[in-house]
């Protein structure tokens, strides 16, 4: 069974698994939170499997997967023990390296083995250089399916190597199905709110309910309404966002606040238009940022606030 929105890709995929020549490298593009890496895993096994070889129904000896890892020795034991953990910024070329020193084997159980890169967008400027090499000359039987979140960040050398497939963003009715069926205790309040706030991502919107961000949601709106000249909603908004938030959290604030200007473009007077555009590429430049960056927590919040205060109120800067 696919999950939503990977009908498209999924058909591309086999259309080229079945043809005569499969191509090397596959960046899976889209939206972070649209099932890229679930598609990933699933297409790794599929291309592995041969025949007549039983596969083993956990982790695969022919499919190597290559992300953050964790920041320090105890988020690996975190890591271990099934618990959330804090990971490195980057995907380093060491991780690149021991990849490539696998490639110099035979696979496994059969004659392919698959690569995933997950996400693309992290490879440190020197594992990206390092991943450029296997690109162009492939050892036979080796593909690569790098997820990317934001297409443009990889290295043009790199685009150009791949196939691209693409995952849309999926519209409000398919999201809200999919957090009737995954999250049924969610109250219909929350689940309204986490749709607006997806930006047409199912993984967004389930974050959003699982982070708890429907107060932080309503803080927003409300310094978009009405400013905040006395940065009052801006000490509610770094409450409901939290005095340490992690990574995943900060990210989580600054795609919620992109998706409230988003959602106020359609509708909006003419001259609305330039702040709202400022906005949204503010943000847009703290989410590029978000995963890498170690962000003050009360700057961000401020950050944020001033840039969605300046909706309602122009003269108000943007930096809080």
């Amino acid at each position: 069974m696919n999950l939503a929105g990977h009908d498209e890709p999924w058909r591309e995929w086999q259309a080229a698994l079945a043809g005569p020549r499969l191509h090397h490298g596959w960046i899976l593009s889209g939206k972070r939170g649209t099932g890229k890496a679930a598609f990933a895993l699933k297409a790794a096994r599929e291309l592995v499997a041969e025949p007549g070889t039983a596969q083993p129904k956990g982790d695969h000896p022919d499919i190597i997967r290559l992300e953050p890892l964790p920041a320090s020795a105890d988020d690996e034991k975190k890591r271990d023990e099934g618990k959330p953990y804090q990971t490195k910024r980057n995907i380093s070329v060491d991780q690149v390296r021991a990849m490539q020193q696998r490639l110099t084997t035979r696979p496994t159980l059969g004659s392919r083995r698959a690569i995933i890169v997950d996400p693309a967008d992290d490879l440190e400027k020197g594992a990206a250089n390092a991943l450029l090499k296997s690109l162009e000359e492939p050892p036979v039987g080796t593909f690569f399916l790098l997820i990317a979140h934001r297409l443009g960040r990889l290295l043009p050398t790199i685009r150009s190597r791949c196939r691209v497939l693409h995952f849309p963003r999926l519209a409000d009715a398919e999201i809200a199905a999919v957090l009737a069926r995954e999250v049924p205790q969610a109250s219909a309040a929350t689940c309204a709110a986490a749709v607006a706030a997806a930006g047409g991502s199912p993984g967004a919107a389930l974050e959003f309910v699982a982070l708890d961000l429907g107060r932080a949601h309503d803080v927003m709106q409300s310094i978009a309404t009405n400013g905040d000249p006395r940065l009052e909603l801006r000490s509610k908004l770094a409450d409901a966002i939290g005095a340490r938030p992690d990574r995943q959290r900060q990210l989580a604030a600054v795609e919620l606040a992109r998706a409230v200007v988003a959602g106020r473009m359609a509708g909006s007077s003419r001259a609305a238009i330039p702040a709202l555009t400022k906005a949204h590429a503010d943000l847009s430049r703290l989410a590029a940022q978000a995963p890498t960056y170690n962000f003050d927590a009360g700057l961000l919040t401020m950050e944020i606030g001033g840039l969605l205060a300046s909706l309602a109120m122009p003269s108000e800067a943007g930096h809080g």
